[in-house]
C-alpha cells in the first residue's frame, strides 16, 4: 500500500516537473519564474528520480530547434544554480549524463554531451565538485571527442574546453591539436578553433587553419587571432603571414574579419591609430608588398584621415632655420632629414593613392554631365591639391631630398628606391625642370655598383650582378623616373647611349675591370629591356653591331663568371629585339650552353629557348648554317644524342637537339638546387613546355618528338630531384592541366606518351638502374602517379572552340568527359589507350622477374579505369581478344583477375555483334592506325579465358552405409540436379558398380563440382593454390 502511495507520488511530480518544462518551450522570458517553481520542488526526496524521468524524453528528440534549445538552457541553467545549494543533486546529475553518454541511440549520446558541456561551462570557478567526478567527466568527454557524430564531438570539445588551460590537463591540449590535423568535418575544427588557448604551441595550427578550405574556420581562425594573440606576441613572420593571407582572400567574409583584426586590435588598439608605428611591426623592407596591401587597405576602409597628413617638405630643412635633424646630409642649400624605411613607403603609397584617386575622379567628371560632373571634378581637384602639398614645392627638393638618402648608403636603399617612385608622379613639362632631372638621371646610370673587397684583393660586387644597382626593383624604378623625365620620341633612348658611350671606352680600350664590365652591361640591358625597337637607336651615335661587337661578345668571353652572366642575358634580350640574327651571336649562346658551367648554361638555355621560340627552329638552325631537310623533319622519330664533352661535335647537331639533350646531363641533375634560378632543368623544363603547348605554331617540329618532349617534362615533374623546383612544378601543372584539353590532336601524343613514360620511370625494366627496396618503392610509387596521371589527361574534356556556335555545341555529350565527338579517331580515345597498354602487356614473356611483374600487374590496373565507348567496335573487338593475353600474364594476381572478368564483362555489353570473329586483317588494320607492330594471333578466343574446375584425384574412400531400397537410390539418382560444370574425372574402385556405391558418388561430385558461375571464371593460379591445398 505504502508502494503504491510512493509511486503515485513520484507521478505526480514527474508530472508537475514535466509541466514546468513544457511551459519553458514556448519564451526565454519565463524561465527566471520557472526557475523558483522548479527549486520550490527540488526539497522533495524523490525530486531527483521524477526529474530525470520528465527528462527522459528530451533524449529521444532528434531535431533541434529553437524549443527544444529553450529547455536545454533551462535545464542547464538551473543545474548549474543547483552547484551552492544542493551539490549532491549536481553530482548525481552529471552521473546520470554521463551513463548516457555511452548510449548506443546517437541522439541519446548527442544531448548527454551538449547538456553536460552547458553545465560545465556555466559553473562558477568555486564550485564544490569531487576530483573524482571531474575526473571521470574529463575523461568520458576526451572519448566522446572521438565520437562519429559530428555533434557528439562538438559538445566535447566545448565541456573540454573549461580545463584545457590547465597545467595538469595538458593531454586535453595535446589531444585538441591532434585531432584538428585530422578532422574532416568542419565545424568540428571551427569548435577546436575556437577552444584553443593563447600559447606558442598553439599560435602554428591557428595560422595554418587561415588556409583551411571552409570558410567558416577560416573566419574562425581571424577571429581567434584578434581575440587572444596581440599584435606583440607574434613574430614578424607570422604576422605578415596572416595578413597576406586574409587580406588576399577569395571570400569576402574572410577579407572582412581579417580588415577587422588589423583596424580595429591592431592599428587602433596596438598602435593607437599611427599607421607608421603600425608599420614597424611588419618589416616592410623585407615584407614590402605586405606593407602596401596594408596600408591600402586601411585607406579604403577610411581610418586614415588625409587631412592630417603632414607634408614631405618637412623633412627639407632651410640652412637658416635653426633646427637641425640628429642624422642630416648636407646638399646645397638645404639640409636633409633621412627618412627611414616605414615612412618612406607610408609617403609612396598615399600619394600613389591620391594620384589614383584623383584619375578616377577626373575620369567620372569626363563621361558625367552637369552638376555630378562639377562634383566629381571638384573632388578630383581636391586629390590633386592634397598631392601637391605633401610632395616637394620643387623638383630640386625632390632631387636634393633622393640624393641625400642614396649618398647615405645601402641601409637607405629602400627608402631611395621608395622616393625615386614618386618622381612619376612630378610634372617635367619645364625645361629647366627636365634638365635638371635629366642631369640627374645621368647621375643614377653612371653610379658604380656597390662592391667589396675580398681576402684576395678582388673586388667584388654585391647584389645579384645583373640589374643596375644589383636590384631588379631598384634598376626598374630608375627605368620608370627616366622614362617620365624623357618622355620625347628618342630622348630616353640618346639618354642612355650617351651614359654607355661614356662607360664603355674603358671596356674598348681593355682597361676596365670586371666591376666596370659589369656596370656597364647592366646599363645596356636596362636600354634593351625597356626599348620596344631599335629605330630610334638605329639612327643614333652608337650602333646595334658596335654593341654586339665590342661589348657584348666580348662580354660573355670574359674571365669573370658574373660579367659573363651580364653579358648572355644582354645577347638574347638582344636577339630578340634587333629582329636579324647574327650567327656570332647564335654561336656564342650555344658555345654558352654546352661549355659553360650550371648558371651561365642556365642563362643560355633561357635565351636560346626565347629565341627559338620568337624565330622559329628553321631560321635559327639556318643562321647556324646547319641544313634543315623538312622532309627528313618529318620522319624524324628521335632527338639526336649529344656529347657535351665534346663542343667541336656539337657544330652539326641542330640546337633542338642540343636543348634535349641537356635534360640527360649528368652534371645538371645532381647539381640541382632549390634555387631555381641555378637549374638549368628548371629552364629546360620551362622552355620545353613552352614548346609543346605552341606546338600547332611550329610545323618544322616532327610530331613524332612531341610524344619524347612529354615523356621527358612527366618523367621530370614525378622526379625526386626537381621536388623542390616550385616554379618548374607551377609551370609544368599548367601545362598538363591546358595541354589535353586544347585539341585532339595533344590526346593522341599523350597515348603514345604513356607507355614510353612508364619504361622509363619503373625501375629494373629496359636498362632502368635498380636500387634499394625502399627507393625501388618509391619510384614504383611515383610510376604508378604518373599513370593515374597520364590517364586523367586522356579523360579531361576539350575547350569548346570560340567559333563554335550554339547550335554545333547542342550535341556534344555533358557526361562523356574523354571526348568532345563521336567521331574521334582511336588514336585520340581512351580505346586507344587501352590497347597500347595491352599490347605492351602482352609483349612480355611468361617467365618474368620481379621488377617485370610488378610492371604489367600496374599497367593492367590502369586498364580497369579506362572508359570505353560504344563507337569504336573494332577496337572493342580486338580489346577482348587482347585481354586472353593480359589475363594469362597477370593470372598470379587474384584481385587482377575479378577486374579483368569484370572488364570482359563491360566490353562484351559494349559490343554490338558478340558472336562476329574479329579477322587478322581487321586486327592489324587497328594496330596500324596505332602505330604498333605486334602479330596478334586472330584464332585466340575473346574474352578472359575460363577457369577450368579442378578436378579431385582422391581415392574415393569406402565407409558404411545404412542399407537402403534400391528405389530410394535410384530416385535420388533421378532427382539429383544438373550441374553446370564439367564432369570431374573420379577415381573408383572395382565394386563401384553397386548402387549405393553410385549413389555416394554422385552426392560427391554435387559436393565437389556444384559451383556458381562467378566462381567458374577464377584465375589459372586460384585453381593451382586450390589444388596445393587439397
Amino acid at each position: 500500500m505504502e508502494d503504491g502511495v510512493e509511486a503515485q507520488a513520484q507521478d505526480q511530480l514527474s508530472r508537475k516537473i514535466a509541466k514546468i518544462l513544457d511551459e519553458t518551450r514556448t519564451s526565454s522570458a519565463t524561465h527566471n519564474r520557472k526557475l523558483k517553481d522548479l527549486s520550490s520542488l527540488s526539497s522533495n526526496p524523490h525530486f531527483f528520480y521524477s526529474f530525470t524521468r520528465a527528462l527522459t524524453p528530451l533524449f529521444d528528440f532528434r531535431r533541434r530547434g529553437p524549443a527544444s534549445d529553450r529547455v536545454l538552457h533551462f535545464i542547464t541553467t538551473f543545474s548549474a544554480s543547483t552547484a551552492s545549494g544542493a551539490p549532491i543533486f549536481l553530482d548525481n546529475f552529471l552521473k546520470f549524463l554521463l551513463a548516457a553518454t555511452t548510449a548506443a541511440s546517437r541522439t541519446t549520446r548527442f544531448r548527454a554531451c551538449q547538456i553536460i558541456s552547458e553545465i560545465i561551462l556555466r559553473l562558477p570557478d568555486d564550485v564544490d565538485v569531487g576530483d573524482e567526478l571531474w575526473d571521470q567527466v574529463i575523461e568520458t568527454m576526451m572519448h566522446r571527442v572521438k565520437d562519429k557524430v559530428p555533434g557528439v564531438r562538438i559538445c566535447a570539445i566545448r565541456a573540454l574546453s573549461r580545463f584545457v588551460n590547465e597545467s595538469e590537463n595538458s593531454d586535453i591540449l595535446e589531444l585538441f591539436l591532434e585531432t584538428a590535423s585530422l578532422e574532416q568535418n568542419a565545424e568540428v575544427r571551427k569548435t577546436i578553433l575556437l577552444c584553443l588557448p593563447p600559447s606558442a604551441s598553439t599560435s602554428q595550427i591557428i595560422i595554418d587553419c587561415t588556409l583551411d578550405v571552409s570558410e567558416s574556420v577560416r573566419k574562425a581562425a581571424y577571429c581567434v587571432l584578434a581575440n587572444k594573440f596581440p599584435l606583440q606576441s607574434l613574430s614578424i613572420k607570422l604576422r605578415t603571414l596572416i595578413l597576406q593571407r586574409g587580406l588576399d582572400d577569395r571570400s569576402d567574409v574572410v577579407v572582412k574579419e581579417c580588415l577587422k583584426l588589423l583596424k580595429d586590435q591592431w592599428f587602433l588598439s596596438c598602435c593607437k591609430g599611427d599607421l607608421v608605428e603600425l608599420l614597424k611591426y611588419l618589416d616592410v623592407e623585407t615584407y614590402e608588398l605586405v606593407g602596401e596591401s596594408v596600408i591600402q587597405a586601411l585607406l579604403k576602409a577610411g581610418v586614415v584621415r588625409l587631412h592630417e597628413v603632414d607634408s614631405m617638405q618637412k623633412y627639407i630643412i632651410s640652412q637658416t632655420d635653426d633646427a637641425r635633424a640628429e642624422e642630416s646630409t648636407d646638399c646645397c642649400s638645404h639640409s636633409i632629414q633621412l627618412i627611414n624605411a616605414e615612412d618612406s613607403i607610408y609617403w609612396r603609397v598615399i600619394c600613389m593613392h591620391l594620384h589614383m584617386e584623383a584619375q578616377e575622379k577626373a575620369l567620372d567628371a569626363a563621361t558625367k554631365m552637369g552638376t555630378e560632373a562639377a562634383i566629381y571634378a571638384a573632388e578630383a581637384s581636391d586629390s590633386n591639391d592634397w598631392l601637391e602639398k605633401i610632395l616637394p614645392a620643387t623638383i630640386s627638393d625632390y632631387i636634393d631630398l633622393v640624393r641625400a638618402h642614396i649618398n647615405a648608403g645601402p641601409n637607405y636603399g629602400f627608402a631611395s628606391r621608395q622616393l625615386l617612385l614618386l618622381g612619376t608622379l612630378l610634372d617635367f613639362s619645364d625645361a629647366t625642370h627636365r634638365r635638371n632631372a635629366g642631369a640627374f638621371v645621368r647621375e643614377l646610370l653612371l653610379k658604380p655598383l656597390e662592391h667589396e673587397i675580398d681576402d684576395e684583393g678582388n673586388k667584388v660586387a654585391l647584389g645579384d650582378c645583373i640589374n643596375l644597382g644589383g636590384d631588379r626593383e631598384w634598376a626598374d624604378a630608375v627605368a620608370g623616373f627616366a622614362r617620365k623625365v624623357h618622355s620625347a620620341y628618342g630622348e630616353f633612348e640618346e639618354a642612355f647611349l650617351n651614359v654607355i658611350n661614356e662607360l664603355a671606352q674603358a671596356c674598348r680600350e681593355r682597361t676596365a675591370d670586371s666591376i666596370q664590365w659589369m656596370h656597364c652591361l647592366a646599363v645596356i640591358g636596362l636600354l634593351l629591356e625597356n626599348v620596344k625597337t631599335f629605330g630610334s637607336v638605329q639612327s643614333k651615335t652608337t650602333e646595334l653591331d658596335d654593341l654586339l661587337q665590342f661589348l657584348l661578345l666580348p662580354g660573355a668571353k670574359h674571365v669573370n663568371l658574373d660579367v659573363q652572366h651580364v653579358a648572355i642575358r644582354c645577347l638574347g634580350i638582344f636577339g630578340l629585339l634587333h629582329g636579324k640574327l647574327s650567327k656570332e651571336l647564335m654561336d656564342q649562346l650555344n658555345q654558352s650552353f654546352v661549355s659553360g658551367p650550371p648558371p651561365t648554361s642556365r642563362l643560355a638555355s633561357t635565351a636560346l629557348i626565347d629565341l627559338l621560340l620568337w624565330y622559329g627552329p628553321v631560321e635559327i638552325d639556318r643562321v647556324l648554317g646547319k641544313n634543315y631537310d623538312m622532309e627528313q623533319q618529318d620522319n624524324k622519330m628521335s632527338f639526336h644524342p649529344v656529347k657535351f664533352s665534346d663542343a667541336d661535335e656539337t657544330l652539326g647537331i641542330k640546337l633542338l637537339d642540343i636543348l634535349f639533350a641537356g635534360f640527360e646531363r649528368e652534371d645538371w641533375i645532381t647539381s640541382v638546387k632549390s634555387d631555381e634560378s641555378e637549374s638549368v632543368l628548371a629552364a629546360l623544363g620551362e622552355g620545353f613546355a613552352k614548346i609543346l603547348l605552341l606546338s600547332s605554331k611550329y610545323p618544322s617540329i616532327s610530331a613524332s618528338t612531341h610524344q619524347l618532349i612529354l615523356v621527358k617534362l612527366i618523367c621530370l615533374y614525378f622526379s625526386d630531384h626537381t621536388k623542390d623546383l616550385q616554379r618548374l612544378k607551377q609551370c609544368l601543372s599548367v601545362l598538363f592541366e591546358h595541354y589535353p584539353a586544347l585539341s585532339a590532336q595533344h590526346k593522341e601524343v599523350v597515348s603514345k606518351a604513356f607507355v614510353p613514360a612508364m619504361r622509363s620511370m619503373w625501375p629494373g625494366i629496359f636498362g632502368n638502374a635498380g636500387a634499394s627496396p625502399h627507393a625501388v618503392s618509391i619510384l614504383r610509387k611515383h610510376a604508378v602517379q604518373a599513370s593515374r596521371f597520364m590517364l586523367q589527361m586522356m579523360q579531361a574534356p576539350l575547350y569548346e572552340k570560340e567559333t563554335q556556335t550554339e547550335s554545333d555545341s547542342h550535341t556534344k555529350d555533358s557526361v562523356e568527359t574523354s571526348r568532345t565527338s563521336e567521331n574521334s579517331s582511336i588514336e585520340q580515345t581512351e580505346e586507344g589507350l587501352a590497347i597500347r597498354i595491352s599490347v605492351e602487356v602482352a609483349r612480355f614473356p611468361e617467365k618474368k622477374t620481379p621488377a617485370e611483374r610488378s610492371y604489367v600487374s600496374a599497367l593492367t590496373r590502369i586498364l580497369g579505369l579506362i572508359n570505353f565507348q560504344p563507337t569504336e567496335q573494332q577496337a572493342i573487338k580486338l580489346m577482348r581478344r587482347l585481354l586472353f593475353i593480359v589475363h594469362e600474364s597477370v593470372s598470379w594476381e587474384k584481385d587482377l583477375s575479378k577486374d579483368l572478368n569484370h572488364l570482359a564483362e563491360r566490353l562484351k555489353a559494349l559490343d554490338g555483334y558478340p558472336d562476329q570473329e574479329l579477322s587478322q586483317e581487321q586486327a592489324n588494320h587497328v594496330l596500324g592506325r596505332l602505330g604498333i607492330e605486334y602479330e596478334l594471333d586472330a584464332s585466340r578466343p575473346m574474352g578472359v579465358p575460363q577457369t577450368p574446375v579442378p578436378g579431385s584425384m582422391r581415392p574415393t574412400r569406402t565407409r558404411r552405409r545404412v542399407r537402403r531400397d534400391d528405389s530410394s537410390s535410384e530416385e535420388e539418382t533421378e532427382t539429383s540436379p544438373t550441374s553446370v560444370a564439367p564432369s570431374v574425372p573420379v577415381t573408383v574402385s572395382a565394386r563401384s558398380q553397386r548402387a549405393s556405391k553410385t549413389a555416394a558418388l554422385t552426392r560427391m561430385a554435387k559436393k565437389n563440382i556444384s559451383i556458381d558461375e562467378d566462381e567458374d571464371e577464377v584465375s589459372d593460379m586460384t585453381c593451382e593454390e586450390s589444388d596445393e591445398s587439397e
